[in-house]
Formats: structure tokens, sequence, C-alpha cells
């Protein structure tokens, strides 16, 4: 700061004006030097009969004059015009530009989440990370700032009706998806891509519809939506990687997976009675599972069954003869009758008729 103080001085010296009109003056504004009889300070000849203080008097009026109007307007001691500042004053306040400009351009504070991309005369230098850094003043050195941890997004789609997808069984599909990346490198994504948003959303298309083209409508409209998405994210980060964009897929998201406006409603009925006869065939397996429960559940009390007409097989065919007759006679009407007591007649309908509550209380 002292030798810039002491250059300062020495320039201020130098423009500063030290003499007036007459010469060089006094400290104190004094008198201009005596007429030598020569005339005036600019050639002209004296006026005779002019009082010898006259001239003094009025040349220390106007330089008095001159003086409280550089006051006035901030100028010095020095000479000068009325009304213009002091040579000193704007020195001092180029200076202070200059130090605001070095401290603004070579300091640099990079937020958590950034980095710092240093291009030397529009070379790439380096790379900063967060954190305050310093750097050689512009346009020497400058910085630019990128987010690398913010995921960004591009939504592509058939915005146009007739821009569909081709699918591997010949037919056509109206596709909606989203793509979400981020800065992996960010000296790579500022210097080898002219345009990296667009060379982004062209190799997704291109991705897209190299997958689409290996599977069929159904599956592109069904249950394999999450293989798509992971065939076509592993693509582009293969092909994105070979233009060295420093780009990274976070995902592939499909949000619309139908056919074209044309034959929708075809095709939704079409899937509708997919759904249907998915339905009858889920029922029919389902009563199926249930005999076959059954089954199973008959064939273990045979096999209780047969386990205990092995140890007493008389008594249990006994037992089984006696609990069949009493499941078939309990739901029909019989009548018993002892062999050596039967009559020639018997009436048989009468008999096997019940009677009414009334007549039997008769």
């Amino acid at each position: 700061m002292t030798t810039i103080s002491g250059w300062g001085g020495r320039v201020r010296g130098l423009f500063t004006d030290t003499k007036g009109p007459w010469g060089h003056s006094g400290s104190d504004g004094g008198d201009p030097p005596p007429d030598d009889g020569q005339g005036g300070p600019w050639g002209e000849p004296a006026r005779r009969g002019r009082r010898p203080g006259l001239g003094a008097t009025n040349v220390s009026a106007i330089e008095d004059l001159l003086r409280r109007g550089r006051a006035r307007f901030g100028g010095g001691d020095g000479g000068g015009l009325p009304g213009k500042p002091d040579r000193s004053l704007v020195l001092w306040v180029i200076l202070a530009l200059v130090l605001i400009w070095l401290v603004v351009t070579t300091t640099h504070s990079i937020a958590p989440g950034q980095s710092g991309v240093v291009t030397t005369f529009g070379r790439y230098s380096r790379t900063l990370g967060p954190g305050v850094s310093f750097t050689l003043p512009s346009p020497i050195e400058r910085v630019t700032k990128i987010d690398v941890q913010k995921i960004q997004s591009i939504d592509l789609g058939s915005s146009n009706p007739d821009d569909l997808m081709l699918t591997g069984d010949q037919n056509l599909l109206d596709l909606a998806y989203q793509v979400r990346w981020n800065i992996r490198s960010p000296e790579l994504y500022l210097f080898q891509m002219a345009d990296p948003d667009e060379t982004i959303r062209e190799v997704a298309e291109s991705a897209m519809r190299a997958v689409v083209s290996q599977v069929t409508l159904n599956d592109a409209m069904g249950d394999r939506r999450a293989e798509i998405e992971a065939r076509v994210a592993e693509n582009m980060q293969r092909i994105l990687d070979s233009y060295h964009s420093g780009v990274q897929v976070q995902g592939i998201a499909i949000k619309q997976a139908d056919p074209p406006e044309a034959v929708n409603d075809a095709f939704k009925r079409v899937t509708a009675a997919q759904q249907q006869a998915q339905q009858f065939v889920n029922n029919a397996n389902s009563y199926a599972l249930q005999l076959h429960q059954k089954a199973q559940g008959e064939a273990t009390a045979f096999d209780k069954v047969y386990a205990q007409y092995k140890l007493a097989p008389e008594v249990t065919r006994r037992r089984m003869y006696y609990e069949t007759m009493e499941q078939v006679l309990s739901k029909i009407d019989k009548t018993i009758v002892e062999a050596p007591g039967v009559t020639p007649y018997l009436p048989l309908p009468q008999v096997q008729k019940p009677q009414p509550p009334e007549e039997r209380q008769q």
C-alpha cells in the first residue's frame, strides 16, 4: 500500500499545474514578478498612467477567485480550469475500480453440488471443486459454474400423430416417455458437444426406436415396460460415452404406450376381450384347484380307512356297510317288514304316506 501511495504522489506531482499565467506562483498565491518595462504577461505594452500596485492587486484577486472555484468543484490547490476535478482524485478512483475488478475476477465461490470449469484464454485448464478458489484475473482466466448434481429431464413423445414407432410384429405404437440425466464430467459437457440437450434428445429417440422394434405391441403395452426402459437407458449410456459427452443417464420412464388414435377404440375392445378370456381361464384354474384339493382330502381319508381295515377287516366291512346304508336310506321313504310275518296283501301306498298331525291325535 505504501508503494502505491508513493507512485500516486509521483503521478500527481507530474500532472499538478503549479504555474499560473505569469510563471511560478508562491505557496500563498503571491504577486506576479514585477514589470520589466517590456509589457504585460502576453507581451502587451504597459499602459502609462497606471498605479504601481493596481496590477498586482487585480492578479491576486483573480487567483483567489480561481482557487475558490476549484475548491467548490472538488479541485485542489493545483492549476486547472474552473469546474475540472483534481487529477489525483481521478487517479484514486481508477485505482479503486482496478482493485475491485481484480477481487471480483480472481476470487470464486463454488457452491456444494457445483463445479467450476476454468479456461485460460478460452482453452480448458482445470476444474474447481466446491469452496473458495482463486484464479488469474479476467480475461486471462474465466470460470464457468455448472450444477453437476441437479437431475434434469427431457419429455419425448409423439406430439405429431404421424410420428409413431414400429414394433417387432409390424404394429404402430404411440409412445411418450421421459429421460432423466445429470452432468458427470462438466469439462466434457461444455466442450465435447455443441448442443448437449439436442444431442441427448436425438440419442434417446434413436435408442427407444431400436428397442421397440425388437418387441411386440402387447409387450410394449403390457408388463415388459420395465425391461424396455432398462434397455433404452443402457443403450443411451453406451452411445453418450462413445461421444465423450460427460452425461450420466439416470433412467427412462414410459408415460404412455397406446396404439394409433384411429384404431385405439378397436384395440380397447380387443384388450377387454383378452382380459375377459383371461378371467375365465383364471376361474377354471381356481375350480380345478378346488377339485384337486378335495380329491386329495378324500384320498387321505380312504388311506386312513384302509389302515383300519387291515387291522380288523370284518368289523370295518360291516361298519362301512351300515354307514353306507344309513346314508342311502335316510333320504327315501321306507317300510321295514320282517320275513316271518309278511301278509298276503299290504297297502304299501297308504303306509308310505305320512299322516297329518291332526289325524294322529284323533
